[in-house]
């Protein structure tokens, strides 16, 4: 049954207080989901750091968001390739050189089903090295940051999770056998869900207060296929998404926006997107968690697992 907590239109922007004060930071923000979560932050007077791996593409994002907002929009960008954990620790020092606090950090850049394999510079297959092992660091590198702020955490999945293997292949993690593009990219967003239900259990078990929440913006129009799949997957998702199975990257945006914002949310083992057909579109509230998603020891071996590759121990 839907989720109806917040009436049968589900969560929109319309809830949203005013967000003055408030920081937020975006990863993947110059396009898509990402670009519209920042519109509607910055709509309510939010200040908005997007990190994003295109300077020409983010300095573009800055002028249209100031243009529709005016000049005096608090918008601004650090450059950050979350596939070189290099980029991504010094975007983390950059952050907290610069940003006294973080209300929420929404884990929202991802590529996928890139069709051959690709190593990135650290050494890792590239779809779960950015859109796992990138965001494990960044959020390990802001979490006290985060905390002190009574922020929170926002991972954006993928309903891709529910496809492939279902679990992480901890014997070949770069797939150097088997690699597939759209078994890969479903692990990897497994990993990010893994990863966060993980960290709530170590928090409640630290005693932090920051929350973590999942969600994942369904069938939308973004421009994650066009970015990295092959040619035959733009042309697929380009037919798709002139259809009503699509939904735009406007409503797309709405789960991040929500679960970075909406105080009445309380359930953090959960997975928030759309709740229509498929729950790939339509009214946004509380969907379906597959148990797989938070496989304990699995989440254990996986946080092991990413520490001792990126070198990143967290604190607790």
């Amino acid at each position: 049954m839907a989720d109806t907590t917040f009436g049968h239109k589900g969560w929109t922007p319309d809830r949203l207080p005013s967000l003055t004060g408030k920081t937020y930071l975006i990863t993947g923000a110059n396009a898509g989901a990402g670009f519209q979560a920042a519109r509607t932050l910055l709509n309510k007077g939010a200040k908005v750091v997007m990190l994003n791996r295109s300077a020409e593409k983010s300095a573009a994002a800055v002028q249209d968001l100031k243009q529709e907002f005016g000049a005096e929009a608090d918008v601004s960008f650090i450059r950050m390739d979350l596939s070189d954990l290099a980029s991504v620790r010094a975007a983390a020092q950059e952050v907290l050189q610069t940003q006294s606090r973080i209300d929420a950090l929404i884990c929202n850049a991802a590529i996928a089903q890139v069709p051959n394999q690709k190593i990135t510079v650290d050494g890792f297959e590239s779809q779960l090295g950015t859109n796992h092992y990138g965001h494990f660091v960044l959020c390990g590198m802001l979490f006290d940051r985060i905390d002190t702020s009574g922020g929170r955490i926002v991972v954006v999945a993928s309903l891709g999770y529910k496809l492939g293997i279902r679990t992480i292949q901890f014997d070949d993690m770069n797939w150097d056998k088997n690699y597939s593009p759209n078994p890969v990219y479903s692990q990897s967003k497994l990993a990010q869900m893994m990863f966060a239900y993980e960290l709530q259990d170590r928090i409640k078990a630290a005693g932090k207060s920051v929350e973590v929440y999942v969600c994942h913006p369904g069938a939308s129009a973004t421009s994650l296929i066009s970015t990295s799949g092959s040619r035959t997957m733009r042309i697929i998702w380009w037919m798709m998404s002139k259809t009503p199975m699509v939904q735009t990257a406007e409503q797309g945006s709405f789960p991040e926006v929500m679960c970075a914002t909406e105080t009445a949310l309380t359930e953090q083992r959960a997975l928030y997107g759309p709740t229509g057909r498929m729950e790939a579109v339509g009214p946004v509230g509380r969907g379906t968690l597959e148990p797989h998603a938070y496989d304990k020891p699995v989440m254990e071996r996986l946080w092991t697992v990413s520490e001792e590759a990126t070198g990143f121990k967290w604190q607790f």
